[in-house]
């Protein structure tokens, strides 16, 4: 009895799951409202271009139009410049401790300035501000019921989950993403708040856009193993060019400086004005891509017309995402990878390698492929493409060209772009450090030197404070004798500015 009434029950998982649905909430309708308003932007845009064709003196009016924008956003920009780019780095900064800012004028200024930017048909993606908006109601959240520490970086995370869940209707691949590319930390709370707001956000999501995939490809085909060599060659080379894309989107950046004659918050009338030719003669590729990603799994072009499709679409997409207009290269990474898929099937169909039913096969497993090498987040991009096409029927090919194109891009010292792009905007100005304390979470693997070690025996980082083994169900405190096991799960705390640096150390001690 007396035991009975000494165990409390623990409401911390049931808390989280309750935090992550209000927060699902909140960010649904704010990123399908997002997500409308660039719709009818783009919408707009091409109708625009298409009456210029009949009267050929709007095209002043776009140069008029081209530089409203470049002053709003740019003002936009110089007072909150946290707004700028993608916006996952800097949520992946918050979560590290390395970044904070106020969350009201990021929520409205992003949200306002993606609209503009992104509507306006510039070569940009929703997900990436999806992603900081989402994060950023999450830590509004935070802030009205004065959470902080842990749970405040919990809210944000699951906030995060929410925008990209709402942006391309994937709850799950969302909450993977979070916790494979941008937090990386499989923590129950987390991935519990995170799971349990990725699908409110869908729901929300869903009830406004409907239920067809974001991408729905058909195909009438599965690909035979004779096939499954091509599909290494696909992965290698889409592990080059994703590289090639790390290495020009983290220097285009500086290229544009080389501008002095133009202040940084005003580069987007260059991109704006570019972009005419592109609406003119082609106004079904303008935008983030999804659209153009659809088309081409109902009528794929020449193989030739693909290949100059891409390269203007490589070029376009650096030329807009280097401005640092809040937009985002997540969809017109996928794009990417689908038109290369496209110009490779038709290539092997042209050289009579393979047969033209099995080309929508590569457009999706391409589509995987170029983001696992660009993000280094394999696991996500199968799981992504997998939940945005609507079909299981293609997880090998998936797989296969993923892992190819991953390891290609590891081979040639590629980081995760998201992460490069975080490390290249921080000064020792702008980090947040804080006397606040992180927690993780660190598996303890079959090669890892902490196997068989008491914990007094163990070099632990600077700042690293073990506080708890999890065994199984068993929850360990331990001592100096404590003999730590491979499965072991141990919970490490440690000066959230040094959270990040004490957690690559533990991984290395782990073989990870």
């Amino acid at each position: 009895m007396d035991a009975k009434k000494g165990k409390e029950r623990d409401y911390s998982r049931l808390t989280a799951v309750g935090r992550g649905l209000v927060i699902g909430l909140f960010v649904g309708v704010v990123i399908s409202l997002f997500r409308l308003l660039i719709m009818k932007g783009l919408l707009f845009v091409q109708w625009f271009f298409g009456q210029a064709h009949q009267h050929v003196w709007l095209l002043g009016v776009w140069i008029l139009i081209s530089l409203v924008l470049t002053i709003v956003v740019g003002r936009l920009i110089k007072q909150t410049p946290e707004i700028k780019g993608s916006g996952i780095p800097q949520v992946e900064g918050q979560l590290m401790g390395e970044l904070d800012y106020h969350w009201w004028p990021v929520l409205w200024k992003k949200f306002v300035g993606g609209v503009l930017s992104i509507g306006s048909g510039l070569f940009l993606g929703r997900e990436g501000p999806s992603i900081q908006l989402g994060a950023t109601v999450g830590q509004g959240v935070a802030a009205v019921t004065h959470n902080t520490g842990s749970q405040r970086r919990l809210m944000i995370a699951s906030g995060a989950s929410a925008g990209l869940s709402a942006a391309f209707n994937a709850p799950i691949a969302s909450t993977l993403f979070i916790l494979e590319e941008v937090y990386h930390n499989f923590s129950t709370l987390i991935w519990l708040s995170a799971l349990a707001s990725a699908l409110t956000a869908n729901f929300v999501s869903t009830a406004v856009f409907g239920l067809t995939p974001v991408l729905h490809i058909n195909y009438f085909a599965s690909l035979p193993l004779s096939q499954y060599g091509l599909l290494l060659i696909l992965g290698l080379v889409l592990g080059l060019l994703g590289r090639l894309y790390q290495s020009v989107v983290l220097r285009v950046g500086d290229w544009y400086h080389k501008l002095t004659w133009l202040p940084d918050q005003y580069y987007s009338i260059i991109a704006l004005l570019l972009l005419m030719p592109v609406a003119w003669y082609l106004p079904s590729v303008l935008g983030g891509g999804n659209g153009l990603i659809v088309s081409l799994g109902m009528h794929t072009p020449s193989a030739l017309i693909l290949l100059g499709l891409f390269v203007l679409r490589f070029a376009y997409s650096m030329i807009a995402y280097g401005t640092g207009l809040p937009g985002g290269i997540f969809l017109p990474i996928l794009t990417l990878g689908a038109v290369f898929g496209a110009f490779f099937g038709k290539l092997m169909v042209l050289w009579q390698l393979t047969r033209p039913a099995y080309v929508p096969i590569f457009i999706i497993a391409a589509m995987a492929g170029y983001f696992a090498g660009i993000s280094k987040a394999p696991f996500t991009a199968i799981l992504l493409i997998t939940e945005m096409v609507g079909s299981l029927h293609h997880l090998m090919p998936l797989a296969v060209v993923s892992l190819i194109a991953y390891m290609t891009v590891d081979l040639l010292n590629g980081a995760p772009v998201y992460a490069a792009m975080l490390e290249k905007m921080q000064t020792p100005a702008q980090r947040h450090l804080t006397d606040e304390v992180g927690h993780m979470e660190i598996p303890v693997m079959a090669n890892s030197v902490l196997d068989g070690k008491q914990v007094r025996e163990v070099t632990w980082p600077q700042g690293a404070l073990l506080t708890e083994i999890h065994r199984g169900e068993r929850h360990i405190v331990p001592r100096g004798d404590t003999l730590i096991r491979v499965g072991d799960l141990l919970i490490v705390h440690s000066p959230l500015d040094q959270n990040e640096s004490v957690r690559q150390e533990l991984l290395k001690m782990n073989g990870s």
